[in-house]
């Protein structure tokens, strides 16, 4: 029993070392076959890889060329710019240093023409205000001529009015007294002194040289002695003092800042006063100054 155990032992264990030997060279076989595949991969892939890195070399060095062409393009495009831009900016210096000449000359032209255009006007100015200073001085004598004249023509004509008026006072004398009341008719003296006034207001306002003023004035100094002879008397208010109390008619009162203030003076006479042997038979119309 125990050799047929031992042989039953024995016998499965030669059977299981021959199974595990088979089984070995088949677990052997199946890693040399894999190795083998392997290598073939390994091949397979480095031919590819080279492939791969020789295509990348050509590519790397179709690259490196295009890159050296572009240098050189850039470099050469380079240049001529520098010498384009050099060449500008001789040109825009050249040309701004033109603008400026000619500004430079525009603005002497501008200058000369201001002042020439200036002394121009000068020269026209002086001539317009000399021939404008002829033309008004030639105008003042013209009037002045004009103003002789008419007073010379108004002081014949009162002249000839103050002969007719001395005729009328002659004839004042021989007119008779009123009987109904022994007072005489003042009308034609009262006449006689206004147009007397009026003479005087107009040669108040004469030139003292006027030729035949002097005459005038004696033909109106025989007419005032006249009017007195015939008890007339006009009194001298141009010039004087107004005061309130004075038996006049204020016509109009202008304010003199002239005057101190509260002075009054009697400047105008628009009819005068008449005395009758010293009765005032009209009364004064005056205007005044007012200070």
């Amino acid at each position: 029993m125990i050799k047929t155990i031992l042989t039953l032992i024995i016998l499965f264990v030669a059977s299981a070392t021959f199974a595990q030997t088979q089984s070995d060279s088949l677990v052997i076989q199946q890693l040399q076959q894999d190795i083998r595949q392997l290598r073939t991969d390994l091949r397979r892939q480095k031919a590819d890889y080279s492939k791969q890195l020789s295509v990348a070399n050509e590519t790397i060095d179709r690259l490196q060329l295009q890159i050296d062409r572009q240098q050189q393009t850039v470099a050469a495009l380079a240049d001529s710019l520098g010498v384009k831009i050099s060449d500008t900016q001789t040109g825009a210096e050249q040309q701004i240093q033109n603008v400026r000449d000619k500004v430079n000359k525009n603005t002497v032209y501008w200058i000369t023409a201001v002042l020439v255009i200036a002394l121009f006007s000068v020269l026209l100015f002086f001539l317009l205000y000399r021939k404008q200073k002829k033309s008004r001085t030639d105008i003042i004598v013209q009037l002045e001529k004009t103003k002789s004249s008419v007073e010379e023509q108004l002081v014949k004509e009162f002249v000839k009015q103050a002969e007719v008026m001395e005729s009328l006072l002659r004839a004042l004398r021989e007119l008779p007294v009123t009987p109904a009341d022994g007072e005489p008719d003042h009308s034609l003296a009262l006449k006689l002194a206004d147009e007397i006034t009026l003479m005087e207001r107009n040669i108040s306002l004469m030139d003292s040289s006027t030729r035949g003023l002097k005459q005038l004035n004696r033909s109106i100094g025989k007419l005032k002695d006249n009017l007195a002879a015939n008890g007339y008397e006009i009194p001298e208010l141009l010039g004087k003092p107004y005061s309130e109390g004075m038996k006049a008619i204020v016509t109009n009162a202008i304010q003199d800042e002239n005057l101190e203030k509260g002075v009054e003076l009697i400047t105008k006479i628009v009819k005068p006063q008449v005395n009758y042997k010293d009765k005032m038979i009209q009364a004064a119309q005056i205007e005044i100054n007012v200070g």
